[in-house]
């Protein structure tokens, strides 16, 4: 089985699906990450910071083992500035290498506009009649944007994974990201994605669990 996660920033990969893929990983399923933007220095990000975030995610990717990551480095915050024509094409091709049978995208709820994008992006490259292997499509929870929809509709999640196994190793995997933690009240902090685990594994009969939403499943 082939799966892969779409991230619209690094770390969302993680917070959203962190468990779920060392999970699969575990289970001798193949894992691909698509990561949409990175900074750079044309946005005035410091060049220490860009040197920083590349670190972070080479260990991420080590730490994953991924089968390959796709970084297409599109400015943050941007996307819906972006010709979207550019945005599929480039998707695109990740997606007809991989050939996947399980995607993970972004909640389109979410509050980041870079979100909505990347979602309907994936969606837009999930055609069955173009894109044949993909037999299932989930979106996941992303602390610090799911919990600040842009919609009364709250994340309704249908698909729980139980994640007890790994939640040490989904918090040491997101401590690579130590400049996009806090300390509570600050949402992105190492109590609240205990304490959602927590949440999910009660509503599913699991002690930590994962939470997404199936948007399309063919069997």
């Amino acid at each position: 089985m082939k799966i892969a996660v779409i991230s619209p920033h690094p770390d969302d990969e993680t917070l959203g699906a962190g468990g779920f893929l060392l999970k699969h990983r575990k289970e001798g399923n193949q894992i691909y990450w698509i990561n949409m933007t990175d900074v750079n220095e044309n946005q005035g990000w410091d060049s220490s910071f860009i040197k920083y975030r590349k670190r972070q995610i080479e260990q991420i990717c080590e730490f994953y083992k991924f089968d390959k990551f796709y970084n297409l480095k599109y400015p943050p915050c941007t996307l819906e500035n972006v010709n979207k024509n550019e945005l599929l094409s480039d998707y695109g091709k990740c997606i007809q290498e991989i050939q996947p049978d399980c995607i993970v995208l972004p909640n389109p709820q979410d509050a980041h506009s870079d979100h909505l994008i990347t979602y309907e992006v994936g969606m837009s490259c999930s055609k069955i009649f173009r894109y044949p292997y993909i037999k299932k499509i989930l979106t996941m929870e992303i602390l610090s944007e799911t919990d600040f929809s842009k919609n009364a509709e709250a994340f309704a999640p249908n698909y729980f994974v139980d994640i007890s196994e790994y939640i040490e190793d989904k918090i040491a995997a997101l401590k690579i990201y130590d400049t996009e933690l806090g300390k509570a009240p600050f949402p992105r902090n190492i109590e609240a994605v205990r304490a959602l685990a927590l949440l999910r594994g009660g509503m599913s009969g699991s002690h930590y669990a994962e939470a997404f939403k199936i948007i399309k499943e063919i069997d």
